[in-house]
């Protein structure tokens, strides 16, 4: 039942064409359009010694993960509980929260293609090497998943309708991207921002992986940071999220 259910929401998600160009094609494109760029092969002081290639490549991954958590995961399951899906499937054999599974898994199942993508479109277009502390790289991107979606899931729990779950996404989605780093980069930002930024979710989630691509041992504290989100929002969705 599981695995039908995915396969209907994977169907539905593809239907509408301009969310998976929104996650998949403006990565790509923000890529594509810097790493072009005169100069864009070679290490830049204010990006932290990354190419701008490569440091573009990382952020993609970030921006995508912030689209899926914190925008589309609160407003799609927001919308089922307005329109009485969730009520509906509760007088069926099937339980509410198999539509809540699978719907994680395709997001969790699109990011990861992201960042594959990403990952090899830099390396094939620009030489990028891959993130030379693999595993580091893969631990950030599962953290950064658990905790922005984690967040996503506490907003789908109190949102009444798709309309507030995106308003109060879009609340945290673009302060998240400020103090992430992605409209200025940390390095260039004034020390007591660039600190708050690197306590947030998406600002842990990016320095830990672009410390892991450029060979950098991730600092633990940033390990912790993203799971603790996890875990608290997490806990927090689970006792909040009514399915009516």
């Amino acid at each position: 039942m599981l695995v039908k259910l995915t396969s209907m929401e994977l169907k539905l998600f593809t239907r509408e064409i301009i969310l998976p160009a929104l996650i998949l094609l403006l990565p790509l494109a923000l890529l594509l359009g810097f790493g072009y760029m005169p100069g864009a092969n070679k290490a830049q002081h204010n990006l932290g010694g990354q190419t701008t290639a490569e440091y573009m490549a990382a952020l993609g991954v970030g921006i995508a993960l912030t689209i899926l958590g914190l925008s589309i995961l609160p407003a799609t399951l927001a919308s089922y509980r307005e329109k009485g899906v969730l009520r509906r499937m509760a007088t069926t054999p099937v339980r509410p929260a198999y539509l809540l599974i699978a719907q994680l898994l395709l997001y969790v199942a699109v990011a990861i293609a992201n960042v594959v993508m990403l990952i090899i479109a830099a390396r094939v277009l620009f030489g990028t090497h891959v993130p030379e502390r693999f595993p580091a790289f893969i631990v950030a991107v599962v953290l950064g998943i658990g905790a922005l979606f984690g967040i996503g899931l506490v907003v789908a729990a109190v949102a009444p309708s798709a309309k507030a779950g995106n308003a109060i996404g879009l609340v945290l989605f673009f302060p998240s991207l400020f103090l992430g780093g992605v409209y200025i980069p940390r390095e260039q930002m004034p020390p007591a921002l660039r600190a708050v930024g690197d306590y947030t979710p998406l600002g842990a989630t990016l320095k830990t992986m672009r410390d892991a691509w450029m060979g950098t041992e991730p600092r633990l504290a940033q390990f912790a940071i993203m799971a603790a989100y996890a875990v608290v929002a997490g806990l927090a969705a689970a006792k909040l999220f009514r399915w009516e």
